[in-house]
């Protein structure tokens, strides 16, 4: 009985510990923002993307989702699209990355249902970024939903992480509209 007792105890104890501790543990607000290059498609057409590059136009909006062609995923490239004209009013460049389904880029980077060549799309086949990001799901190798804002001086202004995909772009407009003034 004893024994069934301290078994008990100490399962208790470690279920509490694991609830503890954080569900995500992406970047810090503030933190410097990891320097990447890698393969991308933006209307279908493949092209380098450069952190660096792209962050001497304006604030970047980087989010990372699990796979092209899933429903979360989906309705987020969707929003993302609808929301692209207004992230270029504020000199934004918004780029996915996925390390799932990185096959399908090409083809989801110009579905009019979802992307609608309006923003780019890269792979991060070898999880290196999502890894740098520290935007990994626990459970299975694929980038989780982390949406980043990163402004010209390479500090993360903000950080998103939430399975729904429905806030994603209004958090990361927010955010780009603080750094240009126009909160």
């Amino acid at each position: 009985m004893k024994a069934r007792v301290l078994a008990l105890a100490s399962a208790a104890t470690a279920l509490v510990a694991l609830a503890a501790l954080p569900a995500r543990a992406a970047l810090e607000q503030g933190a410097a923002a990891p320097d990447f290059s890698t393969k991308a498609y933006l209307a279908g057409k493949e092209f380098n993307f450069n952190l660096n590059e792209a962050l001497k136009k304006g604030p970047v909006v980087l989010y990372f989702f699990p796979a092209a062609y899933t429903p979360g995923c989906q309705i987020e490239a969707h929003l993302f699209a609808e929301a692209a004209d207004e992230f270029k009013a504020q000199h934004a460049t918004v780029i996915g990355v996925t390390a799932g389904k990185t096959d399908q880029l090409e083809k989801f980077s110009t579905d009019t249902q979802y992307c609608s060549g309006k923003f780019a799309m890269a792979a991060d086949t070898d999880l290196k970024i999502a890894t740098n990001y520290k935007s990994l799901m626990a459970e299975r190798p694929l980038s989780d939903r982390t949406s980043y804002v990163i402004g010209k001086d390479h500090k993360v202004a903000l950080v998103y992480s939430n399975l729904n995909p429905n806030d994603h772009v209004i958090q990361t407009m927010a955010a780009v509209k603080k750094l240009n003034g126009k909160s």
